[in-house]
């Protein structure tokens, strides 16, 4: 049996589906304690549950934790107050206590929980345990209402930011009782829950408090009314409350409701200030919705969520905006029993109720309308108008308020169901589509997808609780995967999806819910993040178009043939490295071959072949999988077929089938496509309407109806409905729809397509591969004149009915033949043209104009009309282009004779001549007219163009084209009227000048001396002031050139790519007057920092160079902000007293002091004097009585802060003025005696507290004083030090001196820079000696275990290790390779025996102790000159600079050597010294003829001192070691007269008081600002010197010695010198500070009684001020790219090494790496550097600029460490210093670090060159011969032991070093 496969393609895969999963529930324990209330603590998901008697804490899995017992307690409700508080005559019973209100208050950590017992008292219970924090109930307050509802209560908390506490809105229904509950209040939330203040009004006094009650009067019109209160929230400035209530304007009805009218409700939004004490701000607006005109007007539900991006857009918010989604029942009317199930969801946008609300307040402060609040005010009270501007954040006044609203706002209407009513609501944004959860009557959950405001899908519905209604209160899981929903009795935890129902992609993504997608490999439907690498592509499926799908080449194999190769071709596949399997159900299973999106699989060898069994049909379907290697699992198939034969269709059972023997008979099989039955294209089938006509169709095959079967039909589908019209089959070939008219509505469309199908026997259809259609027709549609009539298609066959002026079809003109017009026809021409429009109406004589012509049956073809048309008697050619056929004609106009004036248009339609009734004549004239120019203005413009140039003249309207030209390049033309038109110039091409000025209108070119003058283009010079406020329209003065060209001049700010303009009026050609613009900056942004755009400039027309001025620092600084008058916003005054307005930033802190805005206050209409400071304004009130709005204007501002009532004394009779007066008298006479003996008693006691309290105030305001100069010099010296430090050169030292001060610090001239220094006859003898040791010093066998030796011996001391490595390494310059190749060993033997001796692998190379990592340190100081010369010395040596320059603008003590300016709190002056800034002129000492130079000093400076200073300034840029030394010098004043006097630290004059000797300073000497001084060289005496005792010769140099840094940090131990009595006199010295040894009186002496910490603030400042160099330092030092120089090569080496060895030894913690790295670079090298940079430069480091440094390199350590600083009060203060700033470094350190790492490695190869080239640059730097005696004088030592060492040695034996060193020793000992 021949059989074949047939694989169809598919994607479905069959999977298992889910079950359907239980969800978690927690059940009522008692089927009375009903469910109330919710709410989920967002941080940790507990769920608190408030029922009837019980609060429940619940985990997120609904396991109950802690339950509190609430009830049941006896009470009556008419108990008031409560018996708790006292007895109660009414009959007590227990009563359950029903939970009314449950919210948390997470700044407090507790819940608040209000019950109905009691009069709704409320407890405060801990939210970890539901422990009772406390239960106030003992005032009126605290009861916040009886009902005994739990619906009709709603709270929202509020806060106000961290210092105030929180509020408490609470708005609640009243149940009758208005006097005893308020509606609505807000209260105040206690911190302490067991405080009485708790639930206290926040505001309450005998006229106003924060709440509104319901007057007893609206009890009397309605009986029962209440205000049920179903949802509240907070948003921007407000809170909301959303209610039902009844309506009020239905008139008084009688008694109870129930007996009279049915009582109307309303839903309503109530809106509240948060700030608001008074409750002016209370505006209620009523709300519904419509939908297919049934009104929701009853609240069931609502929720506020935010928009997101999709919904967003449709209702045309940002999708961050607040949007409210609420639930609505249909109609008004509440009907408990019969209430209708029809409920509605509808959607508000917030933004846009808060417009309606602001709208209303607008008209009503305009006196419009009245406050509409019937149920509050009872009687209509009118508006009262009063001028105040209204904005968003407007909170009333205690005027026209309370106030309603009485248009409705309407929601849009999402969804609605009238089955099962709606009855809670929820909502969240995912993947920014806005999805609305909603509960239901029946305990179902809605899910619905709201993508627009008329879009919503309910994609899903599940059954949440058994039994219903849902309840208002649901929530969200903290992670938002699931829901909490509750009924009465249960509470449900629901999945917000249920992807894994779905077992297919396309029912998966087909189901609407945008969580799902499909996980392609894992073949299940999920939520992105829970498929594994759902990122990669195609993965993971989230749109319908992306799921797999396959198709199968050949689609068809013979049973016969086996292992054929299938090609699966797939689509939307990921990427298949882990490859596929192919399985063909249980037959087979192999290995599927990828490439790309292609799949090779063998079909099953012979063996596995399926058997054709007949009986079971002769074919069996087999499937085959595609299943991943990577999951196991199969994600895509398709099915295959196996058959005997292929299909074959059987034409009259109108059937495919595989089995042609089931046909009815022979000729009824058709095996190829030509054999169907078919319908073959035809031409257009037009059928007129209402016309009864056949259609007949070709065909082909046509089946014959066999006996049984119907006959042929033929389905027309007109306008949706269907036709059937019976057919006839003529033969195989035939077929005819019988005769019938068909129609269509309307006559909009000329003609219809119409779908036609051909069927028979009922439903068998005949294909229609052409796609056939029937066109119906009307004649008349669109047809009103002949000429369109005929210009129809001639198949409609359509003509023109002459009698009854229609266009109709020929049969039904009821007239004889020759009374219609046909296309083509004898009579073909339509008669009486018409003209209906021209334009223009005016042209030039010259012609060219185009003119066009507008009418009816003008013509049907081009020559018709080609050479007809005349225009006033011109001939006007016609344009082919312009011509439509019987509509319109297009003509170009010839010239006109000078006769000519005027006419009409004539057109003639036909060929030869013209006939009248083919003429048509317009009823308008065509005028020609002679187009003039005669002036233009302005004449003259920038050369960059842009002039908008308006040329005037007359008839510049005619004609239809213009063009101007500017000499030859053109104007581009704007707008023209009858005498003037507009163009803009371009930038000229010519550059400055003259050019001439045409116009041409059509072919009329009009000449006229008219001139433009290209002149320069304006230019900006200055711009004053430099600043404005965010609003702008400040006046900005702007000076330039050329302005006067500009006729619009704009200017512009541009911030956050928003641009705003303003105006500038010209005042001359080099000033105008512009208003600022204001800075587009959003209000939510506006802070109170100054801001600067980022472009400001001008629009002057086209010039570019102003757009954006690089020039202007244009600032704007914060809006001025005003507070209202007074809190009612009323203030009361007497006439002539001031208004003082309130607010802030009144005056901008300009850099020129503070900058003065234009203030105008309106007091009514009258304007008044104003005087401004920073916090208020200061209004001279004018001369008026009564109320008047105040009004304060200021650049683009314009705020009332209310309004002022003036009342003027009333006057008295002149007998009450007596009454009163001697009344007044006596009351004075008896005060005044009881004062006096009261004064008395208090007088003492008043002067002790006086003396206290002026000594308080003292401390206070010094305390205060030091701050703020803190601050203020913080401001300043930042600025000067910038300045100050450019373009100063840097004194680096050469290589040798540098290396030299790091290898061997304070020894200053080292043997190992000079020759060997021996008498001539051993010179050569230790020559011989040295050279064989140079040798094996160049031997790394011999060097590794010298070291190694001398460092097991005990006497080799610390001080001994670093000398042998900085000698070693003077040997190794010249050999760098090798000398890296020993450090590389030394080390890495250091490893190995840190990590043997069990030491932590951190504190390897972290001190020196070793010969290696001295030698690591020389290494880097070797290779790194180069990278300190380009990068890291400008850095360094600019914080040198600034510390030194910060440090001495204050005071410095010479002796102890504390600052003013410090960052070291040891070094810092505690105590305050008044000083002055002087300028002295020096005389240069070098060269008297240069000009003086200005140096800075102070009033407290030493002699000392001053001499320093001047030699700074004078040698500002000279290395240190090239100047003339202070202590040579003497410091001469030179005054005015001749006079000179010698300056001197010590002299006769010095002041002695005690045992204390003060040094003299400038002050002592009173030398006074601008003297004069120079230097002279050092005289033996001066006539001021002392005579021979205490200190002669030069005085200073004392301690100036102590003070004296020699160059070694060991030098540096002791940085304050001692201070030690003079030997013969016993005297101590002091300058600023006298530095006690006895503590005991050290505070007291100190200046004051002031604490001393508080100037540890000047070390914030002087850190402030030194910021930026450290910084610069730090990120120059950890930045891998610098300015045209690589990371030194070293480094990356090193750092490498290291990691190798950490891998080495298996340590792959990071923090251990980083401390290696760290204690390699930044300790052994930078450290040193930071604290010495005398190592690099040429200068002098004091110990005041030293003790600053090492604050710098104890935070360049702390940076580099990976440990935590623990930091406390009792912290050292340089930590505390830069606690906040190590961070962010520690950050830097590595970033550095991992970028090095990622650096590709140095290979040794490179290395080794690099190291070559660096010992060639420096190879005779230091004296070799030096060097190697003085390791030399090591061997000299320890000979035997290095002896003993290199005999022990396998290497060494071999090359028989023990004996070389032997020799070496012999010729050495000669020399001793």
């Amino acid at each position: 049996v021949l059989s074949q496969w047939v694989c169809l393609a598919g994607s479905q895969v069959i999977t298992m589906s889910l079950q359907e999963e239980e969800y978690a529930s927690f059940h009522a324990e008692n089927p009375e304690w009903t469910f109330n209330h919710l709410a989920v603590d967002y941080r940790n998901g507990n769920v608190y549950l408030g029922a009837v008697n019980r609060i429940y804490k619940l985990s997120p899995g609904l396991e109950a934790q802690v339950s509190h017992e609430t009830g049941p307690d006896e009470d009556n409700r008419k108990c008031y107050p409560p018996r708790i508080v006292q007895p109660c005559s009414e009959p007590l019973t227990l009563t359950n206590n029903v939970n009314k209100m449950l919210l948390m208050d997470y700044r407090e950590n507790r819940l608040l929980a209000c019950g109905s017992l009691y009069q709704g008292i409320c407890k405060l219970l801990r939210l970890d345990d539901l422990f009772k924090l406390g239960e106030p109930f003992h005032k009126k307050e605290h009861y916040l209402s009886g009902v005994n509802e739990s619906g009709s209560v709603f709270g929202v908390i509020v806060s106000y930011g961290n210092a105030s506490p929180d509020m408490l809105f609470v708005a609640t229904a009243v149940d009758g009782k208005p006097e005893y509950f308020p509606t609505i209040s807000s209260r105040k939330l206690a911190r302490n829950s067991e405080e009485d203040g708790m639930f206290a009004y926040v505001f309450h006094d005998e006229f106003v408090a924060s709440m509104i009650k319901i007057p007893s009067d609206t009890f009397t019109v309605i009986p029962d009314f209440d205000i049920y209160y179903i949802y509240g929230f907070a948003s921007g400035n407000f809170v909301y409350f959303l209610t039902l209530q009844p309506e009020m304007g239905g008139g008084p009805t009688t008694g109870s409701s129930s007996t009279g009218r049915e009582q109307v409700y309303t839903s309503k939004i109530v809106r509240l200030c948060k700030a608001d004490t008074a409750f002016n701000s209370y505006v209620e607006v009523p709300i519904g919705c419509i939908s297919g005109n049934v009104e929701y007007r009853l609240l069931e539900a609502a929720y506020l969520s935010k928009a997101g991006a999709i919904l967003a857009r449709s209702l045309e918010v940002a999708p961050d905006d607040d949007v409210l989604f609420a639930v609505f029942s249909k109609g008004q009317k509440r009907r408990p029993r019969q209430a209708s199930q029809d409920s509605a969801l509808c959607v508000f946008s917030l933004r846009k109720i808060n417009e309606k609300i602001k709208e209303r307040l607008q008209s009503c402060y305009k006196g419009e309308g009245t406050l509409d609040l019937a149920w509050l005010k009872v009687k209509d009270i009118p508006c009262s108008s009063a001028l105040l501007t209204i904005d968003d954040d407007f909170c009333g006044l205690d005027m026209n308020a309370p106030l309603g609203v009485s248009e409705m706002v309407r929601g849009k209407p999402l969804f609605s169901d009238a089955v099962d009513k709606m009855t809670s609501v929820i909502a969240y944004v995912y993947k920014n589509h806005s999805l609305v959860f909603v509960g239901t009557k029946s305990g179902r959950v809605k899910k619905i997808r709201v993508d627009g405001s008329s879009r919503a899908l309910q994609y899903e519905t599940v059954q949440a609780v058994e039994n219903g209604p849902i309840l208002r209160d649901m929530a969200f899981s903290s992670d938002h995967h699931y829901l909490y929903v509750m009924s009465e009795t249960q509470l449900s935890r629901v999945p917000v999806e249920a992807c894994g129902q779905y077992s297919t992609c396309s029912e998966c993504l087909g189901s609407g819910d945008p969580h799902c997608g499909w996980c392609v490999l894992h073949n299940m439907c999920t939520r992105k993040e829970k498929c594994e690498r759902s990122s990669e592509p195609r993965r993971f499926a989230s749109d319908i178009k992306q799921c797999v799908r396959l198709s199968v080449h050949p689609n068809n194999i013979s049973v016969s043939q086996f292992s054929v190769t299938l090609v699966l071709e797939a689509h939307n596949v990921p990427e298949l490295s882990a490859g596929v399997n192919c399985t063909f159900e249980d037959l087979a299973e192999m290995n599927g071959l990828v490439e790309g999106n292609r799949i090779k699989c063998f079909s099953p060898a012979e063996k596995e072949m399926p058997r054709i069994i007949v009986d079971k049909g002769d074919h069996q379907i087999v499937q085959l999988y595609l299943k991943s290697k990577e999951t196991g699992l199969a994600f895509a198939n398709t099915i295959c077929l196996v058959n005997d034969f292929k299909c074959h269709w059987c034409k009259y059972r109108h059937d495919c089938t595989h089995d042609p023997r089931t046909c009815s008979f022979q000729e009824g099989r058709v095996k190829k496509p030509e054999g169907c039955p078919q319908l073959l294209p035809a031409e257009r089938i037009l059928v007129p309407v209402n016309v009864v006509k056949p259609i007949t169709l070709r065909a082909k095959n046509l089946p014959q109806p066999q006996s049984g079967q119907r006959g042929y039909e033929c389905l027309l589908t007109i306008q949706g409905n269907e036709h059937r019209v019976p057919a006839l089959r003529f033969n195989s070939s035939s077929v005819q729809c019988q005769n019938t008219s068909y129609f269509y509505d309307g006559m909009e469309m000329s003609s219809l397509p119409v779908e036609l199908t051909v069927i028979w026997n009922g439903d068998f259809s005949i294909d229609n591969p052409a796609h056939n259609k029937v066109h119906l027709y009307k004649c008349d549609a669109q047809r009103g004149s002949c000429g369109l009539c005929l210009k129809a298609d001639p198949l409609f066959g359509c003509v023109w009915c002459k009698g009854e002026n229609r266009c109709t079809l020929k049969q039904h003109c009821p007239h004889p033949e020759n009374q219609w017009l046909e296309h083509n026809g004898i009579n073909s021409k339509c008669t009486h043209p018409r003209i209906t429009q021209i334009t223009p109406l005016r042209g030039p004589r010259e012609g060219g104009t185009l003119v066009t012509i507008r009418g009816e049956n003008l013509g049907l073809e081009f020559r018709e009309i080609q050479d007809n048309v005349k225009v006033a008697g011109v001939d006007c050619t016609p344009i082919r282009e312009g011509y439509i056929p019987a509509e319109q004609i297009v003509c170009e106009m010839g010239k006109a004779e000078k006769s000519q004036y005027t006419g009409h248009v004539q057109v003639c339609v036909g060929v030869g001549e013209c006939i009248a009734e083919f003429t048509a004549n317009s009823s308008k004239y065509y005028y020609f007219v002679i187009p003039r120019i005669i002036n233009l203005k302005p004449s003259r413009g920038p050369v960059s163009g842009g002039t908008v140039v308006n040329i005037t003249g007359s008839h510049l309207d005619a004609g239809s084209n213009v063009s101007i030209m500017f000499k030859d390049q053109p104007c581009t033309y704007l707008r023209r009227g009858g005498q003037w038109l507009t163009c803009r110039t371009h930038a000229s091409l010519h550059g400055y000048g003259n050019v001439s000025v045409s116009v041409s209108i059509d072919r009329a070119h009009l000449q006229r001396d008219l001139r433009f003058e290209y002149v320069e283009d304006p230019t900006i010079t200055k711009i004053e002031p430099e600043w404005s406020i965010y609003s702008g329209h400040t006046p900005v003065t702007v000076t330039g050139t050329n302005l006067d060209i500009i006729q619009t001049p704009l200017i512009r700010a541009k911030y956050n790519g928003h641009e705003t303009l303003n105006l500038c009026q010209v005042l001359s050609p080099i000033s105008m007057l512009c208003q600022a613009p204001e800075l587009p900056i959003s209000l939510a942004r506006q802070q109170e920092v100054p801001e600067r755009p980022n472009e400001f400039g001008f629009k002057l027309d086209d010039v570019q160079a102003v757009i954006a001025l690089n020039t202007t620092n244009f600032i704007y600084y914060p809006n001025p902000e005003f507070e209202p008058l007074s809190v009612s916003g009323v203030l009361e005054l007497k006439p002539g007293s001031p208004i003082i307005l309130k607010g802030r930033n009144f005056l901008p802190p300009t850099n020129i002091g503070n900058g003065k805005l234009n203030y105008t206050v309106l007091i009514g209409e009258k304007p008044c004097m104003l005087t401004v400071s920073e916090t208020q304004l200061l209004c001279e009130s004018p001369n008026l009585t009564g109320r008047h709005k105040v009004l304060a204007r200021v650049g683009g501002i314009e705020f009332s802060p209310g309004v002022v009532h003036i009342t003027s004394d009333s006057p008295l009779s002149s007998t009450a003025i007596i009454g009163i007066a001697a009344a007044g008298a006596l009351l004075i006479l008896f005060i005044v005696v009881v004062l006096i003996a009261y004064k008395r008693k208090t007088h003492q006691s008043d002067l002790t507290l006086k003396r206290l309290q002026m000594q308080m105030d003292n401390l206070e305001s010094r305390v205060a004083l030091e701050c703020k100069e803190a601050f203020a010099e913080l401001q300043t010296d930042i600025h000067e030090l910038t300045s100050d430090l450019d373009g100063a050169g840097i004194p680096f030292l050469d290589y040798r001196t540098y290396t030299m001060r790091v290898l061997f610090p304070g020894i200053e001239e080292h043997p190992v820079l000079r020759e060997l220094e021996l008498p001539g006859y051993l010179q050569e003898q230790v020559q011989k000696g040295l050279k064989p040791f140079g040798q094996l010093i160049n031997n790394k066998v011999f060097l590794l275990c010298f070291i190694r030796t001398l460092e097991a011996q005990r006497g080799f001391s610390m001080r001994d290790r670093g000398n042998v490595a900085s000698l070693i390494m003077t040997v190794l310059q010249s050999k760098l390779e090798y000398a890296t190749d020993v450090l590389k060993h030394l080390l890495s033997d250091l490893i190995d025996r840190n990590l043997e001796s069990k030491n932590h692998p951190k504190l390897l190379l972290r001190r020196t102790e070793s010969v290696a990592e001295k030698m690591l340190t020389n290494w880097f100081t070797f290779l790194l000159y180069k990278f300190l010369k380009e990068c890291a010395g400008e850095p360094l040596f600019s914080l040198f600079c600034a510390i030194k320059q910060q440090m001495e603008k204050g005071p410095i003590d010479s002796i102890t050597g504390e600052a003013r300016y410090s960052l070291s709190e040891d070094k810092l002056i505690r105590q305050q010294i008044d000083y002055k800034t002087l300028v002295v002129n020096c005389i240069h000492p070098e060269n008297e003829k240069i000009s003086e130079i200005q140096v800075k000093v102070l009033n407290c400076d030493t002699i000392s001192q001053v001499k320093e200073k001047i030699l700074d300034a004078i040698y500002k840029n000279v290395p240190h070691s090239h100047r003339l030394i202070a202590s040579d010098m003497d410091l001469e004043w030179r005054q005015g007269s001749g006079q000179r006097m010698i300056l001197q630290d010590e002299d006769v004059t010095t002041k002695i008081e005690g045992d204390w000797k003060r040094l003299n300073m400038l002050a002592h000497y009173q030398v006074p600002d601008n003297a004069v001084m120079a230097l002279v060289p050092k005289q033996v005496t001066a006539y001021n010197s002392v005579n021979n005792s205490t200190v002669s010769r030069t005085s200073a140099s004392k301690y100036e010695n102590m003070i004296k840094y020699t160059g070694s940090p060991d030098s540096l131990r002791s940085r304050t010198p001692m201070i030690t009595p003079d030997l013969e006199s016993g005297v101590k010295v002091w300058h600023l500070v006298k530095n006690h040894e006895h503590g005991d009186q050290k505070e007291g002496d100190r200046g004051s009684k002031m604490v001393s910490e508080i100037y540890l603030t000047r070390l914030l400042a002087t850190k402030g001020t030194l910021q930026k160099f450290v910084d610069d330092l730090f990120e120059t030092i950890f930045s891998t790219a610098h300015r045209g120089s690589a990371l030194p090569l070293a480094i990356k080496y090193m750092f490498d090494f290291l990691d190798e060895q950490a891998d080495k030894h298996n340590i792959h913690d990071p923090h251990v790496r980083h401390t290696w790295k760290s204690n390699c670079l930044p300790l052994r090298f930078w450290v040193n550097v930071i604290k010495n940079p005398q190592f690099v430069f040429d200068i002098h480091k004091s110990s005041i600029t030293d003790a600053c440094l090492s604050v710098v390199a104890q935070t360049f350590m702390d940076s580099c460490s990976t440990s935590e600083h623990r930091l406390g009060k009792d912290s050292p203060s340089n930590k505390l210093l830069y606690a906040k700033d190590i961070p962010s470094y520690k950050s830097w350190v590595e970033r550095y670090y991992s970028d090095i790492s990622k650096m590709p490695a140095i290979s040794d190869q490179d290395m080794n060159a690099y190291l070559a080239e660096q010992s060639r640059m420096h190879m005779n730097e230091f004296n070799t011969m030096s060097s190697l005696r003085e390791i030399y004088s090591y061997v000299d030592k320890y000979t035997e032991e290095i002896v003993c060492s290199l005999e022990q040695d396998d290497a060494a034996r071999k090359q028989r070093l023990a004996l070389k060193l032997e020799e070496v020793v012999a010729l050495m000992s000669l020399e001793s």
